[in-house]
């Protein structure tokens, strides 16, 4: 198995984590579904609930908010939903400082991703509405935005997914070619 990196990224409900889910199954048997969720309401709590039940019994799942590099995952697929809620997590963890919660997204990128395995990063592009009158939302966008760039600019592939329509626009050979 080689090392491969493939990021899908949309709005939200745009189809996007059920494009990555069968993505996961086609390329293994037994994917590992890693959830960065950190449940705060009832609603969110449903939201889950409607994730785990289109997911089957082969899926593992794991439930981790901030350091994803402490599950070894050699050799499995891995989906990885969603890099948003990571971000919002180590944002507000790091005291709202975005320039360290990026210090800390790419560490733990980097050491996650060090090892042999396919990953598939589900994230969302919220920065392509206006600009939000509110300093704290306007940090979190521009976070958002650059670990989406950085895991972009590693990844093998990248799908835009818009209303449900998964649209390739980067593969290795067209990377290769730039």
């Amino acid at each position: 198995m080689k090392k491969k990196i493939i990021m899908v990224t949309g709005g939200q409900r745009s189809g996007k984590s059920e494009f990555a889910e069968e993505l996961a199954m086609r390329l293994g048997e037994k994917p590992v579904y890693m959830a960065t969720a950190r449940v705060m309401d009832k609603e969110f709590e449903a939201r889950v609930e409607r994730h785990r039940s289109r997911r089957g019994p082969q899926w593992t799942t794991i439930e981790e908010p901030l350091l994803l590099s402490r599950h070894d995952l050699t050799g499995r697929v891995v989906l990885i939903d969603c890099v948003t809620l990571w971000a919002t997590n180590t944002f507000f963890d790091a005291g709202e400082d975005a320039d360290a919660a990026m210090n800390r997204l790419a560490a733990e990128f980097e050491e996650f991703t060090s090892r042999t395995a396919t990953y598939i990063f589900v994230t969302n592009e919220i920065g392509l509405g206006g600009v939000s009158e509110n300093p704290l939302t306007r940090r979190f966008t521009d976070l958002q935005g650059n670990i989406n760039r950085l895991i972009a600019s590693r990844a093998d592939e990248v799908y835009l997914v818009v209303s449900g329509i998964p649209v390739k626009i980067k593969s290795q050979f067209n990377n290769e070619n730039l």
